[in-house]
């Protein structure tokens, strides 16, 4: 059921859909009820979708076979991550990086120069958050390198089904610790938000984003200039999440497949 419907910028018509994937598309390996049906009709209604997502754990290749099992098809250049735009970054800034990452990632920057000036990459590194790696990107940051966070995420929905840390709070040791703040590269990021929609010609206010995430899917995304941010009462929701970060959603909604709905029914108003 649609709840909070609204029509913000109703002259406007969403071209494009950023689509969070875990907590919206699936949860622990399974696809969400509706996930399929509200891609495909998206689909169907001629709305580029671009699935976007703060996971530092796995690789592209890896989140692409993941979705290819799940029965997901979807194209690489459909799929956007964190590392992506960090080997971008890297590449334009002449800079190496020195990671504190997951080791499941850290194949994604193997192509990145390696005797460059060095900048310390977070992102969620799990167990290899302890002392010694906090402590050795401490060192490469007070001797200057600059700090690029993948994401800047609270927590996460584990697979126990409970909530536990993301790198955002090991992010905020390093940024206390060293006196400024991470360039973050993945969502809330408006720089992630541009660069996912750089290829599908379509201006920010143009897009929707889905996601689970207040903070950075919707809240991030609108404060990017993202037209529209659509909070789903799935994965990691908590009730009244809405009420806790501005810009607030410009509609809160069950599930994916209301979202898509509550899009098609906006583009209906803005013809």
């Amino acid at each position: 059921m649609l709840r909070n419907l609204c029509f913000a910028g109703r002259g406007t018509m969403i071209k494009t859909v950023l689509l969070d994937l875990s907590g919206v598309v699936y949860q622990d390996n399974e696809l969400l009820s509706g996930a399929l049906d509200a891609i495909a009709v998206l689909r169907q209604n001629g709305l580029h979708l671009k699935f976007v997502t703060n996971t530092t754990r796995s690789t592209k290749h890896e989140t692409l076979q993941n979705l290819k099992s799940l029965g997901l098809q979807c194209e690489a250049s459909e799929l956007f991550m964190p590392a992506q735009a960090a080997c971008t970054w890297l590449e334009l800034n002449h800079c190496s990086p020195h990671l504190l990452v997951h080791p499941a990632i850290e194949s994604e920057f193997s192509s990145c120069k390696q005797d460059r000036p060095v900048a310390v990459v977070v992102g969620d590194a799990g167990e290899a958050f302890n002392y010694t790696n906090l402590n050795h990107a401490f060192r490469v940051l007070q001797n200057g390198g600059p700090l690029l966070a993948l994401a800047k995420n609270r927590y996460f929905r584990d697979k126990d089904g409970e909530l536990s840390l993301d790198a955002g709070p090991f992010l905020a040791a390093l940024e206390f610790a060293c006196g400024r703040d991470a360039l973050v590269l993945g969502k809330p990021s408006g720089v992630f938000f541009s660069l996912a929609l750089h290829d599908t010609g379509c201006g920010l206010d143009e897009a929707a984003m889905i996601g689970d995430d207040v903070e950075s899917d919707v809240s991030g995304a609108l404060e990017a200039r993202v037209g529209v941010g659509i909070l789903v009462r799935t994965g990691k929701y908590r009730p009244n999440d809405e009420t806790l970060f501005q810009p607030a959603p410009t509609a809160v909604v069950d599930n994916i497949l209301a979202a898509a709905d509550w899009i098609l029914q906006h583009n209906a108003v803005a013809l």
